[in-house]
């Protein structure tokens, strides 16, 4: 038996039960093999349209016609039933090699997206309703072989077997030899189930890759403002697989070191789609957001992926896409790099206002904050309680809770600020100039960003001296 299995696996006409004759079981093998396949191969017809029955009677994907015709399955198992038959048997190909219909088969389910399990099991059918025609056959035989035993015996005192007539029906086979048969046959429907899944998982990858191709250029068309066009949005839409009309940002991330390749696979686990690209030394996404998630995305980028990002406002159509991107990388140009930090277009205005006019940003600089900058033993200090005072809505009771420190003292800070800037510090245009001014200072190249309020001799990390 172990030999035969070898020889069901050579290639066709290399396998030595096929060649081998005389009272061997590989002869008896392979004649009784070749008999059947010269046997069964007129018959092709009749044995497909069984074949193409069965299939449809066990599965709907198949019966339903919808992805699959008649004609297509009714071609495909002609083909694959009528090579199988031939490298059974040992026969010729009456076509190319054997397993070009395997091959075929895989490449044909794969691109009309028909599940390799519901193949496999088509694959499996077919085996199954073979070997029953086979086995039909030899029950034939069997009885034919005892009606003529008995003629012969009574005409010359010999048996009948091993002899073909009847058109190769009379096979002469014993029950061992049959069992053998069985296992071949589900060794060649094995063998090819094989090649037609090798098939079908190598053209789903040529599939993902033009797919991906696509879907690529269809995103690159959205960043460069060509989804105007309504064909361009409604392919990209169909493309990336998400509605022409639905919330979205884009997002722009500096590619740091330390961050991940792309935010895809950490918003993904919070359940938030998105796409992204390389564009330019940075990640471009789009995400699609449900109502209120735009905080959480802000929160998923700035403590999951460690980029620095910046996040356009929220928009309602694909055609959109380029004038959003513009909007996300002023956001981002705002932001210190490498920070790790990711802001919203809507929250970062000014900043956004400064940064396209680096000689307005430097000028509000020098002007409302010159002199406290110039004062390097309290520009860390005044310039924090500024920040705190400002950020607090100018109430020096509620900066001093936050800063550490007596009411007093905030307001002694403040009226420094304001001898030296010149400025009262009950001016509404005082606070807007300072407070535009904070905004420039990392933005200006005028000075260093002042230091962390951590660091400073009066943040929270200590006291304050008045």
């Amino acid at each position: 038996m172990a030999e035969n299995q070898r020889n069901w696996n050579a290639p066709p006409g290399e396998r030595g039960g096929d060649r081998r004759s005389g009272g061997e079981r590989g002869g008896e093998d392979g004649g009784l093999r070749h008999a059947l396949a010269v046997a069964m191969v007129p018959e092709i017809d009749e044995l497909t349209r069984r074949v193409v029955a069965d299939i449809h009677a066990h599965s709907d994907a198949y019966a339903s016609g919808t992805t699959v015709s008649h004609d297509d399955l009714w071609e495909i198992c002609r083909d694959n039933l009528l090579r199988a038959l031939e490298d059974f048997g040992g026969l010729p190909p009456s076509a190319g090699d054997f397993e070009h219909a395997a091959r075929e088969t895989g490449r044909r389910r794969a691109e009309q997206n028909v599940p390799l399990d519901t193949v496999l099991q088509a694959y499996r059918r077919g085996g199954r309703v073979m070997w029953q025609v086979m086995a039909e056959h030899l029950r034939a035989s069997r009885t034919g072989r005892a009606g003529r035993r008995d003629t012969a015996d009574r005409a010359d005192g010999t048996y009948g077997a091993g002899r073909t007539g009847d058109g190769g029906r009379a096979y002469g086979a014993d029950p061992d030899t049959e069992l053998d048969i069985a296992g071949a046959v589900w060794e060649t429907i094995d063998r090819y189930s094989l090649v037609m899944a090798e098939s079908y998982r190598l053209t789903q990858l040529e599939m993902q890759g033009r797919q991906d191709t696509r879907r690529v250029a269809l995103f690159e068309a959205l960043l460069d403002g060509r989804g105007d066009d309504p064909a361009v949005a409604s392919a990209a839409a169909a493309a990336l697989g998400v509605p022409v009309h639905d919330r979205y940002v884009i997002v722009v991330a500096t590619q740091d070191p330390a961050a991940p390749p792309n935010p895809a696979p950490v918003l993904d686990d919070h359940g938030i789609w998105s796409f992204w690209r390389p564009r330019s030394g940075r990640y471009a996404g789009i995400v699609r957001l449900a109502a209120g998630e735009s905080g959480v995305l802000l929160d998923l980028l700035r403590r999951r992926t460690t980029a620095t990002a910046g996040v356009s406002p929220e928009f309602d159509r694909l055609s959109q896409s380029g004038r959003a991107l513009r909007l996300a990388e002023q956001a981002l140009r705002t932001l210190p790099a490498g920070s790790g930090e990711a802001a919203a277009f809507d929250d970062r205005l000014p900043e956004v206002l400064l940064v396209g006019r680096p000689e307005i940003a430097e000028r509000l600089v020098t002007a409302y904050l010159g002199s406290v900058l110039d004062t390097a033993a309290e520009r860390d200090t005044l310039l924090d309680t500024l920040r705190v005072w400002l950020d607090n809505g100018c109430s020096a009771a509620r900066a001093a809770e936050q800063l550490y420190c007596h009411r007093n003292t905030v307001l002694n800070r403040i009226g420094r600020i304001a001898e030296l800037t010149g400025r009262s510090a009950e001016s509404g245009e005082a606070r807007l100039g300072w407070a535009l001014a904070l905004r420039a200072l990392p933005l200006s190249g005028t000075e260093d960003e002042p230091g962390s309020a951590e660091a400073a001799p009066g943040g929270p990390g200590g006291p304050v001296p008045a």
